[in-house]
């Protein structure tokens, strides 16, 4: 396992779409655990595929791992089965925005289907801040940013914040 570089807006390749996965390889098991081992070491709770610069329809997240309740997926061709009605804004923050944090309004409770590396099927439901960080990181796959939830003069700030630093 190693360290992957984070790939920073605004590369190209995280206005992308992905590529569904379309057999679970070698190749793709240690892509995950290099993801994985990069998440942690970010330090973050979420990381796609895109970001470190492989541009297939797979995410790692573990929520609950900076509290001490560690439990990590791998998502691979991630979909979103149900979407609750009930929204929120949070502040969400991207390893590949470092020192931006934005404001974004998203569904509280959402349910995903996806495939582990066993090949198996999971269907799981989520919400707080385990629906944001599914949202946020299948976001990513489609080539969606957090900038790009924003109206043009939010946007336009955070940019601007980010540039600067």
């Amino acid at each position: 396992m190693s360290v992957l570089e984070i790939v920073r807006w605004p590369d190209a390749r995280l206005t992308q779409t992905c590529a569904a996965v379309e057999e679970i390889t070698p190749e793709i098991e240690a892509l995950a655990a290099d993801m994985l081992e990069t998440m942690y070491a970010a330090p973050g709770r979420g990381l796609a595929a895109p970001q470190v610069g492989a541009m297939v329809r797979m995410f790692v997240m573990d929520i609950g791992w900076k509290d001490g309740k560690s439990d990590p997926l791998v998502c691979i061709n991630p979909m979103l089965q149900e979407i609750g009605e009930e929204r929120a804004t949070g502040a969400e923050g991207c390893l590949s925005i470092p020192g931006v944090t934005a404001q974004i309004n998203r569904p509280t409770q959402v349910q995903m289907v996806w495939t582990g590396l066993n090949g198996g099927r999971y269907v799981q439901s989520f919400e707080g801040f385990g629906a944001t960080c599914a949202q946020h990181e299948l976001d990513h796959l489609d080539g969606v940013v957090t900038f790009d939830h924003l109206d043009a003069e939010t946007r336009a700030a955070l940019i601007a914040e980010y540039e600067a630093q």
